[in-house]
């Protein structure tokens, strides 16, 4: 088996598949939408949609744009988040707290999926206003993000 050069081996975790159309001269065009999480389980990881006429081609552009969208997390020695930290992407807004040794991680759907790509095992979310996958996923991400941008400050 031959590896490209800075290939890094991913999890990868479809999020949502959507059916969406738009309409031309001659009626409607079907094309799929998928939503895709990507990470090592030790602090990277990346989100990205893809569109394509069929399933496997709109998840292979997504799960491509996502290597290209790696984010670096920082954890805690419990495998947890560095502070609590609230985020907002679109209408959709994520809540993050860190959590003690054994707790695992509490949330739901999205936030589950994209915290366990990224490593964490501690964790207790909750997602407030609207439950939008995509706009979710995005709020988890930057979330995450602030939470470990708080780390560098010293505070």
């Amino acid at each position: 088996m031959e590896y490209k050069k800075n290939e890094k081996v991913y999890d990868e975790k479809v999020l949502e598949i959507a059916r969406v159309s738009r309409t031309v001269k001659g009626g409607k065009r079907i094309s799929f939408r998928a939503l895709v999480a990507i990470g090592d389980k030790n602090g990277r990881v990346g989100v990205s949609l893809g569109k394509g006429v069929e399933v496997a081609t709109a998840i292979k552009k997504a799960s491509n744009r996502a290597k290209k969208n790696i984010k670096n997390v920082k954890l805690n020695d419990n495998s947890s988040i560095l502070r609590e930290v609230t985020f907002s992407y679109g209408s959709s807004t994520v809540l993050l707290k860190p959590a003690p040794q054994g707790t695992s991680i509490i949330a739901g759907g999205v936030v589950r999926a994209i915290s366990e790509l990224a490593g964490i095992k501690n964790l207790v979310a909750k997602v407030y206003k609207s439950n939008n996958k995509k706009n979710t996923a995005y709020a988890t991400i930057g979330a995450l993000l602030q939470a470990s941008k708080a780390g560098e400050n010293g505070s």
